[in-house]
């Protein structure tokens, strides 16, 4: 007697997403990735930046469409477009439309009284030239600082990251500085120091300021290997020992730390900036 097959399943099509700006389309895009991480299924991911003019929103319509015919299936379209006019273009197109601006602007303007300036790019100008140049200098200031390159000036450090190579420090910290202005730091911990059993000397008068980073040691093997294969670096004993030394040293010098092993660089910086408000408003 034979068994009946089992039932072949089809992926999913892939279905194309669009973020249609003015300005860079970074809002989108971060919008519409907490979105789209809702739906356990692919997205081809399209940014159409600096859209600010009606030729150009032309091209846009254009291209939605063509993707459309393409793909055999709307695109879905999130959009930022500000002025009015280039909205009304691309909002024809045969993708789904997602206004992200009118959506919450137009019950701001009922609840406040007002209109909005409809102003193209205004939420990626430096209206604040203090604030940009803080930004510029807490980039310069992590870079300078990145994987212990240098000891000079930590104590002008907000936060000063510590893990193994390869935890997630250096993109964390010039997430930091470039989207909050945080004065980043970032420190390797080395099986020198693991060996000593004490944090590198440079550190500890600023102990109160570090932060640590861990990763599960699978991942850790994984990451290692495409920079160096088959190295002992990369080896999943040395991950595992190199991990473990960490994390006791962390628990030991009452370090506060997390693990980036499942976290995306925006959970890992929000946690870091709650707990350094925490200690701002205790001081």
């Amino acid at each position: 007697m034979s068994t009946p097959a089992d039932p072949v399943i089809k992926p999913l099509p892939m279905r194309t997403a669009f973020f249609v700006s003015d300005g860079t389309g970074i809002t989108a895009e971060t919008f519409a990735h907490s979105v789209l991480s809702q739906f356990d299924m692919p997205f081809r991911q399209i940014r159409l930046p600096f859209i600010d003019s009606i030729d150009k929103a032309h091209l846009a319509l254009r291209r939605i469409n063509e993707t459309c015919a393409i793909d055999g299936q709307r695109p879905i379209v999130f959009s930022t477009l500000v002025k009015t006019e280039l909205s009304d273009i691309v909002r024809t197109s045969q993708g789904l439309y997602m206004d992200l601006i009118q959506t919450f602007v137009e019950p701001l303007e009922q609840e406040l009284g007002m209109k909005s300036m409809h102003t193209i790019g205004r939420s990626h100008t430096p209206a604040d030239s203090a604030e940009y140049r803080d930004r510029i200098e807490a980039i310069n200031f992590s870079l300078a600082h990145d994987d212990g390159q240098s000891n000079r000036n930590l104590s002008q450090a907000d936060v000063i990251l510590v893990g193994v190579s390869r935890s997630g420090k250096t993109p964390t910290s010039l997430f930091l500085a470039m989207q909050y202005g945080i004065k980043a730091a970032n420190y390797p911990l080395t099986p020198d120091d693991f060996i000593r059993r004490k944090l590198p000397p440079a550190l500890l008068p600023h102990k109160d300021k570090m932060f640590g980073l861990s990763i599960a040691p699978d991942r850790l093997a994984e990451i290692r290997h495409e920079r160096l294969p088959d190295s002992t670096y990369a080896s999943i004993e040395n991950c595992r020992y190199e991990i473990s030394e960490a994390e006791k040293m962390m628990q030991r010098e009452g370090v506060r730390w997390l693990s980036s092993t499942t976290k995306s660089i925006e959970e890992i910086a929000a946690t870091i900036l709650q707990e350094i408000k925490t200690e701002q408003r205790s001081g």
